[in-house]
This record gives structure tokens, sequence and C-alpha cells, in this order.
């Protein structure tokens, strides 16, 4: 392999990694010295790169590039690894800025080497959606969001960046272990296809609320109801503001799961899939306001659903997205007046991917038995709802994700 040049006087060189594609594994661990001195000098950088950008929820054109520095190339890659200028500024900087570089090219290495087990990366590269990966010491949106991974629009329609932060591989340890690091990059390209995607969505039909008359609750009274009550004032939520249909209809037409199977069944009419898994979501909502287990193990969701946080629980088909579930919660400019005394909220959506699976790390992974999310029947529905909002609401609440870009209609 060439030795990797990181010197700044010669950011305008062009290095070639012509290593094996392996990974690694009898490369020896950067010594402790060394990683305290990335941890220190990326923490001490005052300007971290800003994407103009909202992340992952809703992502515009990508910021300047006028950064960048020495570019990389990997075999069977056709974009290059650009190193941003700021992480390599000083001379002593060289061994920790070389262990990073190493790290994310051999990650990149992996996933050519064993690119069949990972579609998303093999269609990118295929397609050649991605026109260049940049190395930043960390990576901030626009609205102060710090993400460890992040894909950009450029102004080139169909292509995309890819910003990787150094001081999130620090921080996770992930520094010289391209073998961990790598089917986490590796998930990263759902995001540089649907970002690449530059097919027209269809419009998103706009869902009436009595936002006036929705009978929310708070905390504290809903935790004295019995389930019989929490289970009428939920009907009363479903009534006037709590929806359960995609407001896209992206399963218009689209096969069903019977409960525990994984053969799809063809639509007797247009909207039976829509009909028949809006009935499965309400019947797991209520599960979840009505037993006790819940409120027990997972009050969080019981509160959310009646306390009006969430407001829209539906079963969706996002082709472009690998998740199972995910929670979106509006930004504060987008908070609305719910109730009578008045609440402002910023409320969330819970989408469920109907034809995915959910991934050995979702809370929720042992309730699934490996079946598809639309195969669930309510009582497994009702846990899975139930756990994702247990932990990702009051997170995604603090940060106020948008949830627009999460609604992204199949093509």
């Amino acid at each position: 392999m060439e030795k990797m040049c990181l010197d700044p006087r010669h950011r305008g060189d062009t290095n070639v990694y012509n290593g094996s594609m392996r990974q690694n594994k009898d490369r020896p661990h950067m010594p402790s010295l060394i990683l305290a001195m990335l941890v220190a000098w990326l923490i001490a950088i005052p300007a971290p790169t800003i994407a103009s950008h909202q992340g992952h929820e809703h992502r515009s054109d990508a910021g300047s590039e006028e950064h960048a520095g020495p570019a990389y190339s990997v075999p069977g890659l056709p974009f290059p690894i650009i190193l941003s200028s700021a992480m390599t500024r000083e001379e002593g900087e060289q061994a920790v800025t070389a262990a990073v570089v190493q790290t994310v090219i051999d990650a990149f290495a992996i996933l050519l080497e064993q690119r069949r087990e990972y579609p998303r990366f093999d269609e990118s590269v295929n397609k050649n959606l991605l026109t260049q990966t940049v190395i930043e010491p960390r990576v901030i949106s626009q609205d102060g969001k710090e993400y460890p991974l992040l894909v950009a629009r450029t102004k080139e329609a169909g292509h995309v960046r890819l910003l990787i932060s150094a001081s999130s591989l620090a921080a996770k340890g992930l520094v010289n272990h391209p073998d961990q690091f790598a089917p986490i990059l590796a998930r990263e390209f759902q995001w540089v296809i649907s970002k690449a995607d530059t097919a027209p969505k269809p419009k998103t039909v706009l869902v009436e609320r009595d936002l006036i008359h929705a009978p929310i609750r708070e905390d504290k009274a809903i935790q004295g109801m019995t389930g019989d009550e929490r289970t009428q004032l939920l009907q009363r939520l479903f009534d006037t503001y709590l929806k359960t249909v995609d407001d896209q209809k992206s399963l218009q037409e689209q096969a069903f799961y019977e409960p525990g199977s994984t053969t799809l069944v063809p639509p007797t009419l247009p909207d039976s899939t829509i009909h028949f898994y809006e009935i499965r979501v309400r019947q797991a909502l209520q599960r979840i306001v009505r037993d006790p287990w819940f409120m027990e193990r997972t009050p969080q969701a019981v509160k959310s659903l009646l306390n009006g946080k969430i407001w829209n629980v539906a079963f969706v088909k996002i082709d472009q997205r690998d998740w199972a579930t995910r929670t979106r919660v509006l930004s504060q400019d987008k908070a609305i007046v719910v109730g009578d005394p008045a609440r402002q909220i910023q409320p969330a959506a819970l989408l469920i991917n109907t034809y995915r699976t959910a991934a050995p790390d979702d809370p929720f992974y042992a309730e699934t038995k490996g079946l598809p999310m639309g195969a669930l029947s309510p009582d497994q529905l009702a846990r899975v709802i139930a756990m994702e909002i247990q932990q990702n609401i009051m997170e995604k609440s603090m940060t106020g994700h948008v949830s627009q870009d999460a609604l992204t209609a199949p093509k």
C-alpha cells in the first residue's frame, strides 16, 4: 500500500489507496495517547462544518465545498474521499488524521468486498449517485444538530455528497475499527438513494383535525384513569385529532399480510389495504391505553397518545427507507394549539414501514419474530409502537425533528 501523504503542503495531491480490500484485523489499535489527542483536538476546533440543510429529516442543498483538501481514491469507488482542510492544519495532527482517513478508506474497501450484502451501497455505486465523501472535524446541520454521517444534496440534480464526522468516529471508538464502521456506513446509503431521487412525489392529502375540540389530557389525569376511561378518551381522539392513515396514501392498491403470515394478499379494492391496516393500528393503540402492562413498562407511550403529543400512527410504504418504524416530531416553528384550555404542542407522527423487518438493534426486535411489520398481530404491534414511542418521543421532542422527509412517498 502506498503511504498516504497528509502533509498540508501537499493538499492538492491525489493519493491512491492500492492496498488489498480486507478488514485489516492485523492492524494494531491506535495508542490511547493518539486517541486522546484526536478527541481533544476535535473538541477544540472552533468552526465545525455547517451544511445548509436540516439533518436527515429535511435536507436541502449542501453547504460550501471550499474547505476540501487532499483527495484519496479506493479502487472500485466512482467517487473520491476528500479530507477537509480543517483536518490538516498542523504538522502534529498527521498521525491522528491518518488514522481517521485509513478507517474510512478501509470501511469502504470492506463494503466493496461485500457489496452483495449491502444492496443500498451497491445501487448507489452502480448509479454513481455520490459525487464525493468528505471527512470533516464535525458535521453540524444549519439548525445546529450534530450528526456522525450526513447526506447533502448538491447543485447537480440526482447527485449527493456524504459528510463524515471525525469527532463522532473518535467518540464512538470506531477509529482503527473499519469492520465496525462499515455496517454503519452502509446504512447511510439509504439516504444517498433517497436524497438523489429526483422523481416527482405525490402531493400530501390534507388531513382535517378538530384541534380546538380535541380532548387531550394532562399526564397526571391520564395516570389516574382506568383502562376503560383511557380507551374511551382514545376513541374521542380518533374522532377529532389522532389519525391512523398515511396522509400520502402510499398503501393504495398495495397487497397486505395476514397476521403471522409472510404471504402477500392482493387487495379486493384499491383502498382495502389502507383500511385493513388502519383497523390493526387502532386495535394496537387500544391495547396500549387499556392494558396496565403498558402504563407500567412504557408509560410515556400511553401518555403521549392521550396528551396530544402523537397525532398520527400509520402504516406506510416507503421503499427508500430501510427502517421498520420511525417517529418524527414537528419543529417548534410548526407547533400547533390544541384543546380547551389551549396547549401548544409539537406533534409527532409514528410511521410503520409495512414491508420492512426490524433490525437487530431495534428495541422491539424480539417482539417481531422476524416478521415484516405488516404481518404483526395487534398484540405484537402494540408493543412495537409503545417501545418506539417510549424510546424516541422525548429525545426527538427536545430536538424538534421535522416530519416531512419521513413521509417520502414511493415512486
